[in-house]
């Protein structure tokens, strides 16, 4: 076999050779299925009367956008939110909401701040009053798991616990992106 001829460079493999690599291609598992793999043998000169038995490539989907990650908020942010030096741009109170009135006016209001420029803005959970320990404050437990997640993401910079001043653990400090023009 000659280079021309196979289109490859190098020399081709022995007969071993050949045979160790269909074992360990046998052992591997694909992390996606891609359709059925050819034996080894078929593999490694199709005749050239032979057609081409693959499926047609299907054509590429398009890139999602990745989810931008979030950020904590520093130590002097937090220290200048404290201390009454960095404003807070807007508020939203929680209490008395139900989880899924909550979430609706947690998105709602997350957005149009952005919208109107807001960057820190100050999310009021409670720290929840009823049931034992294990039940209590279902919206401070639901708010950072709601900011987390990725439809947030495009929203939210960084959030973390507010200073006692602001309501401390019954409430969250949120950063929010700048919008793109």
């Amino acid at each position: 076999m000659t280079r021309e001829k196979s289109g490859r460079s190098g020399r081709g493999l022995r007969r071993n050779e050949r045979e160790e690599w269909a074992s360990f291609t046998r052992a591997i598992t694909p992390l996606r299925p891609t359709g059925t793999p050819a034996p080894p043998e078929e593999a490694q000169e199709p005749s050239p009367a032979a057609p081409d038995t693959r499926p047609p490539a299907e054509p590429p989907k398009p890139r999602e956008q990745p989810v931008p990650p979030l950020t904590g908020l520093d130590r002097r942010l937090r220290q200048r939110l404290a201390r009454g030096r960095a404003g807070i741009d807007a508020r939203i109170d929680l209490h008395g909401l139900t989880q899924a009135e909550a979430h609706h006016a947690l998105m709602r209001f997350l957005r149009v701040a952005r919208a109107e420029g807001a960057r820190i803005v100050l999310v009021i959970t409670g720290k929840g009053t009823r049931g034992s320990d294990l039940e209590r404050g279902v919206l401070r437990r639901q708010v950072p798991l709601w900011l987390t997640s990725p439809t947030l993401r495009e929203t939210v910079l960084g959030f973390g616990p507010a200073e006692p001043v602001h309501g401390g653990e019954g409430a969250f400090y949120v950063r929010l992106r700048r919008t793109r023009d």
